[in-house]
């Protein structure tokens, strides 16, 4: 059986499950890799056959997307004629996370498709909605299309909605706490982060930056660059993470058992509807991240709080359990 797997380049997020899935994939077919997009900073242990495109979201410095950059880098010519020329009829099953590519062309080329992603969770009935972002939702649902749908969540809402894939470098880390708290806010500048982060004088930052190259002292707080192996070692020694209300990060964090604040980006709705969720669950979560929120980010930093979840290692349950059908006479699921 010849299986694609296709990721979204946009943030590390698809890529840090993906580097879990395709080991297991790889023991019961052989698999070709696809990324589109170039916002991935992720180093994958596996051969990537095609690098594409894409579409990619560009984060901004003032807390959301940059629309206008984003906008700027969209080739639609060059987008449409990737969707004409990737071979998705060669293989028996395109396996999808939110990757728009091989999710059209599979639509318009009839072959079998899976998509397996947390935007699916987000889109399911009983998960919770933020406002009435018609528009959003349409766009989700629409950008990388499929029939059979499975998704990932801080909770089940549902039989095709399933615990977060927790990747191996986190899940066999040891927890420990060496005092400082670490920030990853892509979609704010480095001297906004500075600006507020300094008012906390005796808490130490450890700050994760896509806007810079190189290491930045100020006072109690230290810039980086992104870099797997040192975010890793960072949030796992932790006291808490502060963080945007994406998706893996939020999940990591909880999953070490650290203090959790998230700050979703502004007009971003997959990361309200991930906000109202961690909110059920008795995460913090602010609007904003300006001067108005110091009492809160004290309070935050002052709690012992701990929110208690349980993500079990089931990942090779989950693709046993929605590729099985395609194994056995290719018969599509009836889960939709």
């Amino acid at each position: 059986m010849r299986i694609l797997y296709a990721i979204q380049g946009t943030g590390n997020g698809h890529a840090s499950r993906a580097i879990e899935i395709i080991p297991f994939l790889q023991r019961k077919a052989t698999v070709d890799v696809l990324i589109s997009g170039y916002q991935c900073e992720l180093k994958f242990p596996f051969d990537i056959k095609y690098k594409l495109y894409g579409l990619s979201f560009i984060f901004g410095k003032k807390g959301g997307i940059d629309v206008w950059k984003t906008l700027q880098k969209i080739k639609l010519k060059k987008l449409y004629n990737e969707i004409q020329s990737i071979p998705v009829q060669n293989y028996d099953l395109i396996i999808n996370d939110f990757e728009p590519i091989t999710a059209w062309a599979a639509k318009l080329k009839n072959v079998p498709i899976i998509s397996l992603s947390h935007q699916n969770a987000v889109l399911d009935d009983k998960a919770p909605k933020y406002g009435t972002y018609k528009f959003e939702r349409l766009i989700l649902k629409y950008y990388a299309p499929a029939n059979v749908k499975f998704g990932f969540h801080f909770k089940p809402y549902s039989s095709a909605t399933f615990s977060p894939i927790i990747r191996k470098d986190i899940r066999y880390r040891n927890s420990t706490n060496k005092g400082h708290y670490t920030v990853y806010l892509p979609a704010y500048s480095d001297k906004k982060i500075i600006k507020v982060l300094s008012e906390f004088k005796n808490v130490k930052w450890e700050v994760f930056s896509k806007h810079t190259d190189t290491h930045k002292y100020k006072n109690n707080i230290t810039i980086k660059p992104i870099n797997g192996n040192d975010f890793i070692k960072s949030i796992a020694s932790s006291a808490g993470v502060l963080c945007g209300a994406g998706f893996e990060t939020p999940a990591e964090a909880l999953y070490l058992r650290k203090k959790l604040l998230v700050i979703p980006m502004k007009n971003q709705y997959e990361q309200q509807c991930n906000a109202l969720s961690l909110q059920e669950i008795g995460v913090t979560v602010l609007k904003k991240f300006n001067k108005n929120q110091y009492s809160k980010i004290a309070k935050w930093v002052k709690t012992a709080k701990i929110i208690e979840v349980s993500y079990p290692d089931i990942t090779e349950d989950i693709l046993d359990a929605i590729t099985l059908p395609f194994y056995n006479q290719s018969i599509l699921p009836t889960i939709v």
